[in-house]
């Protein structure tokens, strides 16, 4: 818990305040039972109107600074939960960006989105309510009990009585369904993984009319869910009645002896109606406290869910090493890559020299380990034997930030962000130039797509690029990549959606920047990489081959079975 007192002590005004304006709220609340009392016993017993209009005034007057004090105290208790909650979630997102992809995967997309949205806001309540009622509700009912006392102590056993049977209900019924809540935020992720898939994989699986299986599939899901919070809602539920059981029962005993003791003339029956009213306090304030430990479970549920986010560290320890000069040299020395511990390698023993300004295409079939290969050069993943050098420094000892601020990336799938293009450029070079963005736009081929929007530069992007074909999202990737004029630019599989004419025209544009960068080239055409100073050959994680496109086609079984397979040379 040290790392939610972290967030919360940074209100401690409001944490303060909050609750002691509560108890202002219920010390008036407990002085109403008396000034009734007062009114029946004086007022109506001598028939003295006046009397009767000054003590209403009274409780109006109670009721008026209640509302005021109850009022300050939830705005100072949202203050502090809300902010405690921004503060816990922009960094619980800042620790996910610093995750290694490796952390990213173990953990997966539909639990962080879980623990980021459902688990924040389950802590937010929690805090407020906690703030509102954590004091207020067990001061109410000990100073009911104790205003009881000195009204009448033979009628008060009875509050003495019945607290200590509610207690036990209330905090027994807590104390079991604590794990039950934390079982289901675990069935949610489950709920939130299918409806992710679902969403994401929406054209694929209409094309391959799996509709009905994947609505079965989800009801199982949501199914189990439903089970789960049932159960756990059915046994929360319990508390309420049992709560009014026991205190219909002490109302009834209360009524009963201070009926007795009314007629031997020791109570009067302004007191007997303050003690009802003490015990119809106790009721209200119990079930109030219930609701709050209900809530206060879930939220604990939650925390430990993000709290298990912050415990883990990430492998990837930026080095401290920040050499000056440009290169663009790789090299993989014997690399390695295993994703779990359980898995087989993805990719092993590769060895292979990548010179400054040399464009290398990597071509395999599905599967062969392309994307690993080259996920271990701006240290998405760290190899696991072996080793990788840029510019003849291991990739661990670089500093993370500006190894990757030499290294331009653009991943198989096309990620445009909402808002203009610019926006979107600006993230490879947040200080570029408009000569720069065009320039970059120029040379991915994407000048004429940008001309065409109107507003141009500042033609507004929906969601992921909605609004544009899939060759203009990858040719605007790739330029993104570009602005920031990298030493290594690596396109991963990121022309698939390029025509042939603009796959070349990309290809010789890349060939003519000055200073020429480093470009590795994943694809599965041939088309693509045959012109590359030289291509590697991927094969079950292995390389089956490396050299030019001539030399691969006599001596690489793999290649000459891809190129045939896609085209027929010329002769």
């Amino acid at each position: 818990m040290k790392q939610l007192w972290r967030y919360w002590k940074a209100y401690r005004r409001e944490s303060i305040l909050a609750p002691l304006f509560k108890m202002l709220e219920a010390s008036f609340e407990l002085a109403v039972p008396l000034v009734m009392a007062a009114i029946i016993d004086t007022g109506i017993a001598r028939a003295d109107r006046p009397y009767i209009y000054r003590m209403c005034g009274v409780l109006f007057l109670l009721a008026l600074i209640g509302l005021v004090c109850s009022v300050t105290a939830q705005y100072f208790a949202a203050k502090a939960a809300v902010g405690c909650t921004k503060a816990m979630k922009q960094d619980l997102f800042a620790h996910l960006q610093s995750l290694s992809y490796r952390e990213l995967d173990t953990l997966g997309t539909s639990t962080m989105i879980t623990r980021m949205t459902s688990d924040c806001n389950q802590v937010q309540a929690g805090i407020n309510l906690t703030l509102r009622l954590l004091l207020r509700s067990p001061f109410v009912v000990l100073g009911a009990m104790v205003m009881a006392f000195t009204i009448d102590t033979k009628a008060a056993l009875i509050f003495a009585v019945a607290i200590p049977v509610l207690a036990v209900i209330v905090f027994g019924i807590m104390v079991y369904t604590i794990p039950l809540y934390r079982k289901a935020q675990g069935k949610l992720d489950g709920v939130l993984q299918a409806t992710r898939e679902n969403l994401t994989g929406v054209r694929v699986i209409r094309a391959f009319g799996q509709e009905e299986q994947e609505v079965r599939s989800y009801e199982e899901k949501t199914k189990e869910l439903e089970n789960v919070q049932e159960f756990v809602g059915k046994l929360s539920a319990l508390m309420n009645p049992a709560c009014l059981v026991v205190v219909n029962l002490a109302i009834v005993a209360l009524i009963w002896t201070g009926a007795i003791r009314v007629n031997l003339g020791i109570l009067t029956q302004g007191a007997v109606v303050a003690l009802y009213n003490y015990m119809s306090q106790i009721l209200v304030e119990l079930i109030k406290l219930a609701n709050l430990i209900i809530n206060v479970t879930k939220a604990v549920a939650s925390w430990k869910r993000i709290d298990s986010v912050f415990a883990i560290q990430t492998s990837l320890i930026s080095g401290k090493e920040q050499p000056q000069a440009r290169g663009g040299e790789i090299r993989f020395q014997q690399a390695a890559l295993q994703y779990t511990s359980a898995s087989a390698e993805a990719i092993s023993q590769i060895t292979l020299t990548i010179q400054p300004g040399q464009s290398v295409g990597i071509i395999g079939s599905t599967g062969s380990g392309k994307t690993s290969l080259i996920s271990l050069i701006p240290r998405f993943y760290d190899a696991t034997r072996g080793a990788v050098l840029v510019d003849g420094l291991d990739v661990k000892d670089w500093d993370l930030e500006q190894l990757r601020s030499r290294i331009g990336i653009v991943p198989q799938k096309a990620v445009l962000f909402r808002g203009t293009i610019r926006q979107n450029l600006l993230w490879g070079k947040p200080d570029a130039t408009e000569e720069e963005l065009w320039q970059a736009l120029e040379i991915a081929q994407a000048r004429e797509v940008v001309e065409g929007k109107e507003g141009q530069l500042d033609f507004v992007l929906e969601q992921g690029g909605g609004n544009l074909s899939g060759g203009q999202r990858q040719r605007l990737t790739i330029a993104r990549a570009l602005v920031r004029r990298p030493e290594i630019l690596i396109l991963d599989d990121s022309m698939s959606a390029l025509d042939l004419l603009t796959d070349s025209r990309l290809r010789k544009a890349l060939s003519a920047m000055t200073p020429r960068p480093t470009v590795i080239l994943v694809s599965q055409r041939a088309t693509s990489v045959r012109h590359c100073d030289q291509i590697v050959v991927m094969e079950d994680g292995h390389m089956a081959g490396v050299g030019t496109h001539e030399e691969l086609r006599k001596t690489c079984p793999v290649y000459r079975e891809i190129c045939d397979s896609q085209y027929r040379e010329e002769a």
